[in-house]
């Protein structure tokens, strides 16, 4: 049964049990504070489990997208080692919100895995949760019954608390868990081994399939459990090893989810799978990054440094690395796989068929720098080898390398294996931690439980069209971190605080108590579908009505800044054309930050023929029409926009300025002309065929011009009101060229003049020409002098020391020949010595520089160089 066919019929079978089938939720989470990435099925229904939220039918169906590589839940160093773990994968799933509990899910998991895919029954294996004393948790009986009619009792196992007791998080709604089992071991295996013995064994052939979890407790800040106002199942089944059952092969990685991508792999590498593990091995983490890879960027989520970008790009390099060590691939190629899982997939995610140029780009162009990144960590690993005094490489070496220029560890240890040297892993481990344990604590956020004051099942947002309401607060809770301190969360029946979505910052304003007592709101953001206000105190009685107002001057400059992104988009599609897309957006008070697909630089021309396009726009006062509620497929018909990588409901808003018409949940002002001017402030690249845009309207626009006419006038008073500035200025660069270049020649001069009397002034030290010397010359002559007078030795040793515009420098020069008969290394030389100006610095082994603060230090350090040659 194809793969296709797999998720095809799972979908239609519930769907006969009257569930509604959705799509898969995007795998990159954008407005969820406590996750990057949804790492399971049930991710995107955290609403409906918590109470937030109603979904329109309680009984759901979907094949959810999932990533677990960082966090709790991170697989990523398994990856490609085993035959079953994957950083991306497929969760089958169906879902009940208050409607059918344990025997519906029970008897429909047994019913679809055997008479729909006609899995064996002797095959099968089910556990169930065996209770736990320190809970106060019960055996999970109405399990245990339920199963024994579908399955004999010896076949049903007791699980522990770790493996049959389900929990979202440290907090949230948990139950106890079903797991069912598969045995695919051969009759002859299964004969020597009961399979009963091999459950959650981490055995490859005896696997878990599904998963069926019974939500019915939550669990509490101090980490009791309290019963759930509803009962709910969450199911979640893996995709990858379903078809690995049903299509008779023994690893995931043989079924036709994967296999077409690695003969692709294969021809394109000149590899061959079956031969050697470690080509196997590079193989698999190859087929699957690429996935994961190219669904975050269809998400998205680019590749950066930060984030969940930096997770992304992490996974990419781990892929691009074994190609370059196993594979012996020192080109980019891993791009070329996107056609081949465009073929596969795109039907089933038409996601990666819109992005897929994109997609291709963005890894191309990651291979490309990742690659030269690899060439340059070898050069420095080679470096790293020579100034190592014995077999071993210092852990804290290889961290630098790993931490400041991203060479892989695996592969420093890999080439210092291969020369007979050794790697310092308990050292690197050390180094390793104390960076994890700094972003752990810079991270972590302790949250207490929600007191809840008034029952309301969903708060109302009213800000699009007041900013100032009478609120009741339902519910608060307290968070404290190293970043922030301690803050309050409140939750309001209704508010007009608009909450961070959608690339807009959140609204700040206050609360104001009926007894004068003002709480200073500082950030609003969305968690679960409840709006969230940030306050560093509570009011002294949270009961009763307040006053929330948010801060009118923020919001619209915020509001102008949001409706300029709208037209900028606008502007650009009509002059670079319509293969622009928004790629994310950034919308502060203060300025806004656009990105979009584009394949070139933007000229000057083209920024100002879009600069004059959008204050245009402005200039017409285009009204506000708003349309709230629209179904998303009639508002896609009259033409509007969906953006990148953004989640929508059936029911959508739609913003129109004239032409330009969008879904958007943002703010907006009334009228362009409430802009009052566009002016963009920057234009660069982000990634391949991505470009980013910065700009500012209305006040800072203002500021900007204002701050522009000032410096321009305190010009024209530097070149005595010069009729023509600009000509003026250009006569004053000609001869200040003219004049660098006589100096140029004047100080070029003063070196070969320096360098006959410093010829006088060596001394011999233990068999070595030594100098050291303050000079009044600059870094560039002094490096030419420098090497003048070594050029006809090889037994040099120089240190020269000079100061510059308040600022030490040193520069260090050694015979290559003594580098390597003596060990001597500039690059040390100038680090310890530079602590003398403090400073620092490095080079090359024969020559390099530092540079300090203290000039004063110079001559101390001059002093201290001959003690290198003792």
């Amino acid at each position: 049964m194809k793969s296709q066919e797999i998720r095809a019929k799972f979908l239609a079978f519930f769907e006969s049990k009257k569930h509604d089938i959705v799509p898969s939720a995007p795998m990159v989470l954008k407005d969820d504070p406590t996750l990057m990435f949804t790492n399971a099925g049930m991710v995107p229904f955290k609403e409906y489990f918590l109470g937030n939220g109603i979904p329109k039918n309680t009984r759901l169906t979907d094949t959810q997208k999932c990533l677990r590589v960082s966090g709790k839940h991170n697989d990523l160093e398994e990856v490609g080692k085993d035959t079953y773990h994957h950083t991306m994968f497929e969760m089958l799933g169906n879902w009940s919100f208050g409607d059918y509990f344990k025997k519906e899910a029970i008897d429909w998991a047994w019913e679809l895995l055997t008479e729909v895919f006609k899995i064996d029954k002797d095959s099968l294996y089910v556990t169930i949760f065996e209770g736990d004393e320190s809970e106060k948790l019960e055996r999970d009986q109405d399990a245990y019954d339920l199963w024994k009619n579908h399955i004999s009792e010896d076949r049903i196992l007791n699980g522990n608390k770790k493996d049959n007791f389900w929990e979202m998080g440290a907090q949230g709604p948990c139950g106890p868990c079903s797991e069912i089992h598969v045995d695919i071991r051969s009759e002859e295996e299964k004969a020597k081994v009961d399979g009963k013995t091999l459950v959650n064994q981490d055995h490859p052939l005896v696997i878990e399939v599904w998963n069926l979890v019974f939500m019915q407790f939550n669990r509490l800040a101090d980490g009791s459990l309290e019963n759930l106002p509803a009962q709910h199942v969450d199911t979640g089944m893996g995709f990858e090893r379903l078809c690995m059952v049903l299509q008779g092969v023994q690893s995931n990685y043989d079924t036709d989810v994967f296999t077409p991508l690695m003969r692709e792999i294969e021809t394109i590498t000149s590899s061959k799978c079956g031969h050697k593990e470690e080509t196997d091995i590079a193989v698999r983490v190859i087929a699957d990054h690429v996935r994961a890879v190219a669904f975050s960027i269809a998400d998205g989520q680019l590749p950066s440094n930060t984030g969940a970008g930096y997770v992304i790009r992490r996974i990419l390099r781990r892929a691009i690395r074994y190609g370059f060590t196993f594979l012996n691939t020192k080109e980019p190629f891993i791009y070329k796989l996107v056609n081949t899982l465009v073929k596969q997939m795109g039907e089933s995610f038409p996601e990666l068929k819109r992005e897929k140029n994109l997609i291709v780009n963005v890894i191309r162009e990651e291979e490309q720098s990742f690659l030269r990144t690899l060439d340059q960590g070898l050069i420095l690993l080679d470096t790293v080898i020579a100034n190592t005094k014995g077999d071993t490489i210092s852990g804290e070496k290889a961290f630098e390398l790993y931490d400041t220029y991203g060479f892989p560890i695996d592969l420093t240890a890999l080439i210092l294996s291969e020369k007979g040297l050794k790697l310092d892993e308990e050292g690197f481990q050390v180094e390793l931690q104390k960076q994890k344990d700094r972003s752990r604590n810079a991270s972590k956020v302790e949250t207490g439980d929600w007191t809840v004051l008034i029952e309301d099942a969903e708060e109302e947002f009213i800000g699009y069209d007041t900013l100032e309401a009478s609120v009741k607060i339902t519910r608060y809770r307290k968070t404290e971190s190293k970043k922030d301190g301690e803050l309050y969360q409140l939750v309001f029946n209704l508010t007009p605080f608009y909450p961070e979505g959608g690339g807009q910052v959140g609204d700040k304003g206050y609360l104001e108590v009926p007894n004068g007592e003002v709480v200073y709101i500082i950030d609003t953001k969305k968690e679960n579908n409840l709006i969230i206000h940030l306050a560093k105190n509570l009011p002294r009685s949270t009961e009763g009505t307040f006053k929330a107002v948010v801060d009118e001057k923020q919001r619209f400059r915020t509001s102008a800044n949001h409706t300029a992104t709208h037209l900028l988009h606008q502007g650009l599609r009509k002059v670079l054309g319509t293969h622009v897309e928004q790629k994310g957006s950034m919308v502060h008070s203060r300025n806004l930050r656009f990105d979009f697909s584009h394949f070139s630089k933007v000229t000057t021309e083209e920024l100002k023929a879009v600069e004059n396009f959008v204050n245009a726009r402005i200039r017409e006062s285009l009204p506000l029409e708003e349309q709230r509620g629209i179904a998303y497929d009639q508002a896609i018909k009259e033409g509007a926009i969906a953006l990148f990588g953004e989640k929508y409901g059936d029911a959508v808003r739609a913003i129109r300025f004239g032409k330009s018409m969008e879904l958007c949940g943002g703010t907006h002002v009334q009228s362009t002309g409430d802009i009052w001017h566009f002016k963009i402030t920057s234009e660069g690249a982000v990634a391949s065929g991505i470009r980013r845009i910065e700009a500012i309207t209305n006040d800072a626009a203002k500021e900007y011009f204002t701050s522009e006419t000032e410096a321009y006038n305190k010009v024209k008073a530097t070149l005595k009101n010069a009729q023509d500035p600009v000509k003026a200025i250009t006569s004053l660069l000609d001869e200040n060229t003219a004049l660098k270049k006589q100096v140029e020649a004047l100080i070029k001069e003063k070196a070969q003049n320096l360098s006959g009397d410093l010829e006088k002034e060596f001394q011999e030290v233990n068999g070595v020409q030594f100098l050291a010397k303050k000079v009044d010359l600059d870094a560039g002559a002094i490096k030419d002098l420098a090497f003048k007078l070594g050029q006809n030795k090889n037994d040099v040793f120089l240190l020269f020391g000079t100061e510059q515009n308040g600022k030490a420098l040193l520069s260090c020069y050694i015979s290559k020949e003594l580098v390597d008969s003596k060990g001597l290394n500039a690059g040390q030389v100038v680090r310890e010595l530079g602590k003398h100006i403090q400073g620092g610095g490095g080079g090359q082994p024969f020559f390099a520089t530092a540079g300090g603060k203290n000039p004063a230090g110079i001559n101390t350090a001059l002093e201290a160089a001959k003690d290198f040659l003792d």
